[in-house]
């Protein structure tokens, strides 16, 4: 317990890595407050059963690990998480499952979340609940009786209602969210469709961006989540960074750099791209023996069909293209199939001429933001977008692209690689400056403010308000 007698009380579906370098946008943003108030982040120790948890004393904050059975794991994970609500929420139909079981698991393993909070939570206390894996969390707290301020927040897109209601438990889903007192979403598009589902699937009324659900008022907000900005910039601006930039810059003769970096998902559009690349290289030969690109895929949900059958796509595609395009030493392909320190990622991000971020559906996308905060001073740089990102909705000094249409992508990278340095720089400027102003503590502070807002009015005199950042939660503007 805080001082003050309450805590910030964080649920996601694993447990975060508290203090590594780098270690998240959400990480970053919430272990302030965490410690200021000695809080506790519940998660899945994500299955390492020898996982040391380092003890509160050392930390700031308790983390409380919970294990599932090998078959929950693979069906509430794997299955209803992963199969049926990750690919339904970026609007991919046809790769979504619907399975029974799948439903019972996930239904088994969010209660136990909440049988673990409830034994936790006090009636002070501020629940945030993050993410997809978790939708029936909130609505649970509330039915065993836990009356204290509830945060949801959905880190991916929230599906157009026609697409939602293919879910038999579409109303199970929504109720479940509406335990909350305030949900939010990365975008207002994403915002919109909850509002839309929530009103025709449940014939609830709203006003404005408020619920109107079972004797309670339901805030529903859009706030898209950013990165600590000054950790990357002064990450790429370091002597090691600098000097790792020269030895990449070194073996690469001084091509232009085009880079991409993705987990390995089908929602990351990595095929569209490489597709692309290899259209350009054959409309603009001047290219040949001038150009790299560079894709990092990091490894993702190794144990799903779908992602072995992406990566063998995706090797095939490297493969062919260079073996069409290599002349001499130049290979104008490279394919690197791991996790980078992000140190070393930095570093790309500071070498590359231009960033080809083009999912076909991202909830946000912190890659693109890592690009622009990582761009050194007055060297400008490309970002080409996705304008189904996200980030697409912030970054304005990207160059938007559909990543369906291959052709329009291959000449926008085309117009990226033609792009004069004065703008360059006054894209890559204004984005900075929007990044610096709106970084992931602001995004923290101005969600919890949302949630410390539910509290009743008059509050006892020896309860002190929550602060992020010296600030009183109370003081921060909130995002939208």
């Amino acid at each position: 317990m805080s001082e003050c007698g309450r805590r910030l009380i964080v649920v996601s579906n694993r447990l975060p890595e508290p203090g590594a370098a780098g270690g998240g946008g959400l990480v970053t943003a919430l272990e302030p407050v965490l410690r200021a108030y000695r809080g506790l982040w519940i998660g899945l120790d994500g299955g390492h059963t020898q996982r040391w948890i380092p003890p509160p004393a050392q930390v700031g904050y308790r983390l409380l690990p919970l294990a599932l059975r090998e078959r929950d794991v693979e069906l509430y994970y794997h299955g209803l998480a992963n199969r049926t609500l990750w690919p339904l929420c970026h609007s991919l139909l046809g790769r979504t499952e619907i399975r029974r079981d799948f439903w019972a698991a996930y239904q088994r393993v969010n209660r136990k979340f909440a049988g673990c909070l409830l034994g936790e939570a006090g009636p002070g206390d501020l629940v945030w609940v993050h993410d997809y894996h978790l939708m029936l969390v909130p609505a649970m707290l509330r039915e065993r009786g836990f009356s204290g301020p509830v945060g949801f927040f959905l880190h991916i897109p929230f599906p157009p209602w026609e697409l939602f209601r293919v879910l038999p438990w579409r109303e199970a889903l929504l109720e479940g969210l509406l335990g909350a007192d305030v949900v939010a979403f990365q975008t207002r598009a994403y915002w919109e469709s909850f509002l839309e589902s929530v009103r025709r699937l449940l014939g609830c009324p709203v006003e404005g961006a408020e619920i109107h659900w079972r004797g309670r008022q339901v805030r529903v907000r859009w706030a898209p989540i950013s990165i600590d900005t000054a950790y990357f910039e002064g990450l790429a601006g370091s002597a090691q960074t600098r000097q790792r930039v020269r030895r990449l810059r070194a073996g690469l003769n001084g091509y232009r750099v085009v880079l991409g970096v993705d987990r390995l998902d089908y929602t990351k559009g990595i095929p569209e791209r490489l597709a692309a690349v290899e259209l350009l290289l054959e409309r603009h030969p001047e290219y040949h023996q001038r150009l790299a690109f560079i894709q990092v895929a990091v490894p993702s949900r190794t144990g799903l069909r779908h992602y072995r059958l992406l990566k063998r796509q995706i090797e095939r595609m490297v493969g062919r293209i260079n073996g069409r395009f290599c002349e001499g030493s130049w290979t104008p392909v490279r394919y690197l199939y791991r996790a980078l320190p992000q140190e070393v990622l930095a570093a790309y991000y500071a070498l590359a001429d231009v960033a080809l971020v083009t999912p076909l559906r991202d909830g946000m996308n912190l890659v693109a933001k890592e690009y622009v905060a990582c761009r050194p001073e007055g060297g400008g740089g490309v970002l080409v977008l996705s304008e189904f990102a996200g980030a697409a909705e912030e970054l304005e000094g990207a160059l938007r692209v559909n990543p369906h249409d291959v052709c329009g992508v291959a000449e926008a990278l085309h117009q990226a690689l033609s792009l004069g340095a004065a703008e360059q720089e006054r894209r890559v400027g204004a984005m900075k400056r929007h990044l610096r102003a709106r970084d992931v503590r602001r995004w923290a502070a101005a969600l919890l403010a949302e949630l410390e807002a539910q509290r009743p009015r008059r509050r006892p005199v020896e309860e002190a308000p929550l602060k992020l950042g010296g600030q009183a939660l109370e003081q921060v503007v909130p995002l939208g």
